[in-house]
């Protein structure tokens, strides 16, 4: 009978353990071999840039007043020599197609030479006009990007500004019967309008920065050149055209990809 009671608690036991096992909840593991989903926090848009460049520039002609305001004439030949220039701007992407920008820069010293022909004592002379010429330049573009092919995207753009040109004396330098006579005229400085078209093509150098390589042709109106000196003068300068190469980079904010917060979800509870 013993024996008896013996087996009837061990199947009591085995019931209990059975009936144990149905009902216990285990804590749930944290699981270092399953890799979170990223999402990325969007790019802000904004970029700074900076950008050298060599210009080629055409004067459009200068003309003056001779011996009186009366009579306005233009200057037998005008030239300005080619120069660098040096930029920087801040700017906004957009969207995917267009962005925009406002730019500052400034043109280096460009040397001026030009001629006039007139009356030197009853006969005709010519002289010879040599000055020196800067510009600072602040425009609002726009650009429309063409596409990415490979790692370059193609654009064409146009801004609108102004331009405050500054000159340097201008020396007027007549010879005659092997005598020269040397007169300088205060130089001006003003403010004119400016127009500039655009096209390039911008590379990724990082995640945030950008190369930028193109070519800018911009139009700088006429004003004020010189005073007035010696019987001659005041005079204005007709304008200029710029034909410029350059290379640059713009640093976009946000540009990178950066994985916001995780919190990993609840696993549900697992029955036995």
């Amino acid at each position: 009978m013993s024996k008896s009671l013996l087996g009837a608690a061990a199947l009591v036991l085995l019931a209990g353990a059975a009936h144990s096992a149905d009902v216990y909840q285990p804590e749930p593991l944290p699981s270092i071999m399953d890799a979170p989903e990223i999402t990325v926090q969007e790019a802000s848009g904004w970029y700074l840039r900076g950008d050298i460049g060599y210009s080629f520039n055409k004067s459009r002609g200068v003309e003056y007043f001779q011996g009186s305001n009366d009579t306005l004439v233009d200057f037998t030949s005008a030239s300005l020599k080619d120069s660098f220039w040096a930029g920087a701007g801040v700017g906004y992407q957009v969207n995917g197609y267009l962005r925009t920008d406002v730019t500052f820069d400034h043109m280096f010293k460009t040397d001026f030479r030009g001629s006039t022909t007139g009356l030197c004592g009853g006969v005709t002379c010519t002289s010879s006009d040599a000055s020196e010429m800067r510009a600072y330049t602040l425009m609002a573009n726009a650009y429309v990007d063409l596409g990415s092919y490979a790692y370059f995207t193609p654009y064409v753009g146009a801004g609108i500004g102004g331009s405050y040109v500054k000159w340097n004396r201008l020396r007027n330098t007549i010879c005659t019967g092997g005598t020269c006579d040397t007169t300088e005229h205060d130089g001006d400085g003003s403010w004119r309008f400016a127009y500039q078209l655009m096209a390039g093509a911008s590379f990724d150098i990082t995640c945030n920065v950008k190369g930028d390589v193109g070519y800018r042709f911009r139009h700088t109106l006429g004003g004020d050149m010189f005073g007035y000196a010696d019987n001659g003068g005041p005079g204005r300068d007709k304008g200029f055209y710029s034909h410029s190469v350059h290379a640059g980079a713009r640093y976009v904010f946000g540009g990178c990809d950066t994985p916001v917060s995780y919190e990993p979800p609840v696993e549900p509870f697992v029955y036995k």
